[in-house]
Formats: structure tokens, sequence, C-alpha cells
């Protein structure tokens, strides 16, 4: 079992940057990671994504650039940081985690991970 706590989320306003981390418990912190949102009134959507080494990244494609997840496997942590931030980057921020899966593959849907985390609340201000 695996339990994932997101913490990092609070009240920014637009232009300003927040590091969001999850530390992660259990046996299989090594596999795939992920980061989603899930804004008011519409479903959760992809945000980011690393591979098990954290070699191999991806990203909502409307993000790149300005969001960077990486990971410290000796810390059992995934980080996303979000610069530049919008009052659309208002959300609900969830960590998942998959339970194996190749070394250098990403994951984009939901359905692919295994685990998540409570969700940490960030809100954006205009």
């Amino acid at each position: 079992q695996v339990q994932l706590v997101e913490s990092g989320g609070g009240l920014v306003q637009a232009g300003d940057s927040l590091r969001l981390s999850c530390a992660a418990s259990g046996r299989t912190f090594g596999n795939a990671m992920g980061w989603f949102r899930q804004a008011p009134g519409k479903e959760r959507e992809f945000v980011a994504g690393i591979s098990r080494g954290g070699s191999r990244t991806a990203y909502l494609d409307s993000l790149k650039g300005r969001f960077t997840i990486s990971r410290d496997n000796a810390k059992n942590a995934v980080y996303l940081q979000m610069n530049s931030m919008t009052p659309e980057d208002t959300a609900v921020y969830y960590c998942a985690a998959r339970d194996s899966g190749p070394v250098y593959q990403t994951y984009r849907s939901m359905s692919e991970y295994d685990y998540w985390g409570q969700g940490t609340q960030v809100t954006v201000s205009s």
C-alpha cells in the first residue's frame, strides 16, 4: 500500500510561483508519479508526469514552460513547481502514483494510476 500526502497549496496572486510537494510512503514509491488538478465544475485533468528514475517527464501542453515536475527518490517525494501562475490555475491538485511499470514510461490518464493523495487547494487571485 502507498500513502500520498500533498502539501504546499495556498492562496497566491497572479504572476506568483508555488511549489507543491507530495510525500510518499509505502513499498512502491519508486514507480511513475503524476500530478492532476480539478477546477470547480470541471473534470480532473492531467498536469504532469514523471518516470520512475525521473529522466522522463510529460506535461499538459498548455502548461509547458510554466510548470516543472521533479522527484527525489531518496526523500520519497515528488514536486510540482508552478511559475507565472494565473487564476486559471486555481484548482485542487492531486498527486498520483503507479504500482508498477517500465523505467522510462510516463502516464497521462487517471486510470493508469493506482494511488492518489487527498489533494491540496491552490487559489490564484487576479
